[in-house]
């Protein structure tokens, strides 16, 4: 049965617009556009170049109402755009669970400083908690104590095989032997370091947060929250009958329980020779698992972190200071 307003249809009609019109009215489409530039800023007497968007330090302020679509152009008009970095939340817990990598390629026609991979691999750690993160922080705030830990780490999403009910979100990463693969390595995990191997493989060592590092081939290596590293992995020349964890845990120096002690892992696997399908790949081969450090080892650490240089080609050069060194003092006037 249908129900009839009472009214005459073109009154219906005319109702019907002005209410489209009213909400059209509450929410509206707001434009800006961001331009990132460096900038000159004087400030202590003293004035430097720095990064600001559309040349004002502090940059421009949004405006929205509640329920207002917001649409931002941000145009990076900063040199030595390239690399991997990412993208996250910035709101309390948010980024949690809103986060991804970000991949810059070389100009076209410009070359990697080593030999270009056969494929490249975003590879993106982050925490899981059962809980809501939201309802983790605000019991925090509420107690004064430090918020619950994660029940889990993640490889692009998923926990993988060494967490209850997670074998099958375990990342896989396919391999063919004897191409090399660039593993774009990102920390988006809220409060760990992590240490990252893959089992019986080394790693090169080729880019730390969007900046190219002199090569150096590690079985093991040491990545903060935030940070990112580029590393090349070599298959092995030889189908090896075997499949390989890639494994992530955490390092810390403070008393274990205060912290998420747990160990992520994806798997590598090798492609059958002569069997160029996905369906090629066995999962029922001899699984190894890497040695990782001990949570607390300090000394791998520092060892890692001192073998990190500048690139220092003719291509990227290291903005080494040409002067010698002066002390200064601050006097009150």
């Amino acid at each position: 049965m249908a129900i009839s307003s009472g009214l005459p249809a073109p009154c219906s009609l005319l109702m019907a617009t002005l209410m489209l019109l009213i909400v059209q009215a509450q929410s509206v489409t707001r434009h800006y556009n961001f331009n990132v530039q460096m900038a000159n800023v004087t400030r202590l007497c003293g004035t430097k170049s720095i990064v600001t968007v559309n040349g004002e330090f502090p940059g421009p302020a949004l405006l929205a109402r509640e329920g207002d679509r917001v649409v931002v152009r941000v145009t990076n008009r900063v040199a030595h755009n390239r690399g991997t970095l990412w993208w996250h939340a910035h709101i309390s817990w948010l980024r949690a669970t809103v986060y991804g990598a970000i991949v810059i390629l070389p100009k076209h026609g410009v070359s990697y400083p080593f030999p270009a991979p056969h494929k490249e691999v975003p590879v993106v750690f982050g925490e899981w908690w059962k809980a809501d993160t939201e309802a983790v922080v605000r019991q925090a705030l509420r107690t004064g104590g430090a918020p619950n830990i994660s029940d889990a780490f993640t490889i692009n999403g998923l926990p993988g095989p060494l967490y209850n009910c997670s074998a099958k979100d375990t990342f896989k990463l396919k391999v063919e032997p004897g191409k090399t693969y660039m593993l774009r390595l990102v920390n988006a995990a809220l409060n760990d370091e992590l240490f990252f191997s893959v089992a019986n493989h080394t790693l090169t060592v080729i880019e730390v947060d969007a900046v190219y590092v002199k090569p150096f081939t590690v079985k093991t290596l040491i990545i903060s929250p935030g940070q990112t590293t580029n590393v090349l992995l070599t298959a092995k020349p030889f189908y090896p009958k075997a499949n390989f964890y890639m494994s992530a845990a955490p390092y810390s120096t403070i008393r274990p329980g205060t912290f998420d002690n747990t160990t992520v892992a994806g798997i590598i696997e090798y492609q059958k020779p002569g069997s160029p399908s996905a369906a090629s790949f066995d999962k029922n081969l001899p699984l190894f698992k890497p040695v990782l450090p001990r949570f607390n080892d300090t000394g791998f650490v520092t060892n890692f972190t001192s073998k990190l240089r500048s690139l220092a080609m003719p291509q990227y050069p290291a903005a080494v200071p040409r002067g010698r060194p002066t002390r200064r003092s601050l006097r009150r006037p």
